[in-house]
């Protein structure tokens, strides 16, 4: 069990040679507490059916997603960031997962930045994001079967005390702490660089925390910026 609320954002952390990479990078940290888990339903489909109809052809933050992928060694055309590949998929319609994923996902795919959803009681000390030494575990599911594969040195991933909690910035989250049927508490990591400003980060915290009360009513929500210092 990691510590609660205000303790554990603030033990969250983004590496120095993260910023030195992309000095423009900032994460907005939400943390639900009381969050009500399901299948996909009637709330979550309107979220998605609106993303749907107004995605952004092409937007500036997604290529600067592509940038930053190939700055640490990533191919964007073979793993791309998690938004790119939503917004690829919106002609054919988006995934329908479930609640709580499908809330993120629209918020995502409307104002075309990154979302990851963790489940908090599955981690194991600070989230903090880093360069990868390529010694980090990292759960996951190769032809339906349970794997543990290794980052390459150097990529930028999301880890715990236990390991990687997604790998390549926001391409692929791991088996341990993704949301699932019985998640309450999850922490949802927003992904800027510089074409988002302030502002429009902020708008999409707010429309997700809207996605949220809308999914789970009563839901307890704190949140917070990890920025480079000035």
């Amino acid at each position: 069990m990691v510590q609660q609320g205000d303790q554990w954002l603030g033990s969250a952390y983004v590496a120095p040679e993260v910023f030195a990479l992309r000095p423009d990078y900032r994460a907005l940290l939400i943390l639900a507490d009381g969050l009500i888990p399901g299948p996909s339903d009637e709330v979550t489909e309107k979220l998605l059916h609106a993303a749907e109809e107004r995605a952004p052809a092409d937007h500036p933050h997604v290529e600067a997603w592509r940038e930053a992928f190939r700055a640490f060694g990533a191919k964007p055309q073979r793993t791309r960031p998690s938004v790119d590949a939503l917004l690829r998929r919106v002609p054919q319609g988006l995934p329908r997962v479930d609640r709580l994923t499908d809330a993120y996902n629209a918020v995502s795919v409307l104002h075309a930045l990154p979302i990851g959803g963790e489940d908090v009681d599955r981690y194991r000390g600070p989230l903090r994001l880093v360069r990868a030494t390529g010694d980090e575990p990292f759960d996951t599911i190769v032809e339906g079967q349970p794997a543990v594969e290794r980052p390459s040195p150097g990529e930028v991933v999301w880890r715990d005390d236990e390991g990687v909690t997604c790998r390549r910035w926001n391409w692929r989250q791991c088996v341990r702490t993704r949301l699932g049927p019985t998640t309450t508490r999850a922490v949802f990591i927003l992904d800027a660089l510089g074409p988002m400003d302030g502002a429009a980060l902020a708008e999409a915290g707010s429309a997700l925390v809207d996605a949220l009360r809308a999914t789970s009513p009563g839901v307890r929500l704190e949140s917070r910026t990890l920025q480079p210092t000035a």
